[in-house]
């Protein structure tokens, strides 16, 4: 657990548990609107509480995987989900997801919620390789890769399909050793 301070408010920064679920999914619900670039958007995250408390056991059960969320009084304001690959060859390499509530935006809590994934990964014994997909015209977060120190690995054409519409998107990596 880590705590932050933003705009005078503690930011807990805590592992998810499956308690998290029925928040998680409202949570879910409005970031899929407030940005198209996430890989789902407004009403298309479609999961129960009980397929998010299954996913959130799933997760916890793994070495090579982590759900983090960051709340601000027990509300939901952000998360990351980390998931390594499944098999021996591939289990020290993952990719992840983090999203962070708009009004909330620009008070470095992606950052800290990525950060906290690097330090888990350096300590897991298991992760040896962070990556990661972000759409090219994402210029801010981008930059926020960049400035934590993801380098840039490859474009992948037509990545995302929105309202009829291709985009690319970026593939970034970060090594830990």
């Amino acid at each position: 657990m880590k705590e932050i301070i933003v705009n005078q408010e503690k930011v807990i920064i805590r592992k998810a548990n499956q308690y998290d679920s029925k928040a998680l999914i409202e949570y879910l619900n409005i970031i899929g609107g407030e940005s198209d670039f996430l890989t789902f958007g407004l009403g298309e995250f479609g999961g129960t509480v009980e397929q998010e408390e299954e996913f959130i056991k799933n997760t916890l059960k793994k070495d090579n995987s982590l759900f983090i969320i960051a709340e601000v009084n027990g509300k939901v304001i952000g998360n990351l989900n980390f998931s390594g690959g499944p098999r021996q060859r591939n289990a020290h390499v993952g990719e992840f997801g983090v999203s962070v509530l708009k009004e909330y935006w620009g008070n470095g809590i992606g950052e800290e919620l990525i950060r906290y994934l690097i330090n888990w990964s350096k300590n897991s014994g298991i992760i040896r390789k962070i990556n990661l997909r972000v759409r090219t015209d994402n210029k801010a977060g981008i930059n926020l890769y960049k400035k934590i120190g993801f380098l840039e690995e490859g474009v992948l054409k037509r990545d995302y399909l929105i309202n009829g519409e291709f985009y690319d998107s970026l593939a970034m990596g970060l090594l830990i050793d």
